[in-house]
């Protein structure tokens, strides 16, 4: 049976045999431990449960507008003018099956055959492949650790060209946890606007950041910058609203208009229900959001002094998202690994621990370990990871 080429170009996620493995485990009987959960561990908050129920009972359950209720449209753009002090229009908002679906929608709509998109890494793992999917070639800069992961103005000018169409700035980021300052997004604004490049901002962390940390969009800077930019986000991560499938792209009305044409005819319109839920979110009380940002403040401080203690083990302290990153390349090595892949399956084998590897992010001396689990979990995990180090580390030697 023929597959498409643009299928067959794609590139198989690195996490998948990590995943397969640690679920064979499981159905065995064993204790394993998953920290690759990219989801808040806690329940959608009530008032959204109950909001839902209500739209199923009054009957909204039928098709809606391709691009999302008006209602929906108009509590985003409330949003973004309290958040950012942004005004959009509705015809300025798109409401998508996901900020994932966003994405995807966007590169469609926007690249062809042999265009380039700038994308900082590491990066999220969907990000390369959506770009390949539309025809388009990603382009990679390297976030240093010792920038906290983050690309410079110096590094882009290395690497753009007259095919250069967008590039993709993700802050908070996944898996970094990294946040963009006010003045480096200045700076990149500034080489965008130069270069007539799209930026894709990607802000579906921006509720989850820490210790006085503080979010800005690049679409906020100036006016000329809203114009250049399309914002991504959405209730996923803020709301804990994952399964509810609720993203939303913002920026020009010629963009968001073919997006709404492109969605059409893909999946008619997002989900009359979670329309409704993510409705609710944004305007109903923001104190679950407030609860679950303390938590994992309260983690990602506990988890982070813990983590960084392990022998081979250097870690950036992430500001944002619900993610650790930490440098594990001194660790495969010191323990008789030639990879940190290898590390990671040694690890998942012995100690029944699950990590993501960084190579899927395009920074294979790297890990990534979620913190959105009970803290008790991730300890023992910490626990069972510096035991595993130790051990081999012994017999290494």
């Amino acid at each position: 049976m023929k597959l498409s080429n643009r299928v067959a170009a794609l590139t198989p996620s690195a996490t998948l045999e990590i995943t397969a493995k640690a679920k064979a485990l499981k159905e065995e009987g064993h204790d394993v431990i998953g920290l690759g959960a990219g989801e808040p561990d806690f329940n959608t908050p009530e008032h959204i449960l109950s909001a839902a129920e209500k739209a199923m009972n009054d009957g909204l359950t039928k098709y809606t507008p391709s691009g999302g209720i008006l209602p929906l449209k108009k509590s985003i753009i409330s949003k973004f003018k309290e958040d950012q002090d942004i005004s959009y229009t509705p015809e300025e908002v798109i409401v998508c099956t996901g900020a994932k679906h966003a994405l995807y929608t966007l590169f469609q709509v926007i690249l062809d055959e042999g265009d380039e998109v700038i994308i900082p890494t590491p990066y999220w793992v969907s990000y390369p492949e959506q770009v390949k999917l539309a025809g388009g070639k990603p382009v990679y800069v390297e976030g240093k650790e010792e920038n906290e992961f983050k690309v410079s103005v110096e590094q882009l000018q290395e690497v753009v060209t007259s095919n250069t169409q967008a590039i993709v700035i993700n802050s908070p980021s996944n898996p970094t946890g990294s946040i963009y300052s006010r003045e480096e997004l200045e700076a990149i604004g500034a080489f965008c606007l130069e270069h007539d490049i799209l930026i894709i901002s990607d802000e579906i962390y921006e509720k989850l950041v820490y210790e006085g940390a503080k979010h800005t969009s690049i679409a906020q800077l100036s006016d000329e910058l809203k114009e250049q930019t399309v914002v991504i986000n959405g209730v996923s991560k803020s709301h804990s609203m994952t399964g509810w499938r609720i993203g939303y792209a913002t920026g020009n009305k010629q963009i968001i208009k073919a997006m709404t044409n492109l969605a059409s005819h893909s999946t008619s319109n997002p989900t009359s229900i979670s329309q409704y839920a993510a409705l609710a979110a944004y305007e109903g009380t923001q104190e679950p959001v407030e609860t679950m940002n303390k938590a994992f403040e309260e983690r990602l401080n506990i988890v982070h002094e813990r983590l960084s203690d392990i022998p081979g083990f250097t870690c950036v302290k992430p500001k944002g998202a619900f993610y650790l990153f930490p440098n594990a390349k001194e660790a495969a090595r010191m323990t008789g690994f030639d990879s940190v892949d290898a590390f990671v399956k040694g690890l998942l084998e012995e100690e029944k621990v699950a990590l993501v590897p960084g190579s899927g992010f395009g920074s294979p001396d790297n890990v990534r370990l979620s913190y959105a689990t009970s803290l008790d979990v991730i300890l023992e995990a910490i626990t069972r990871i510096e035991r595993f180090v130790k051990s081999k580390q012994t017999s290494a030697v």
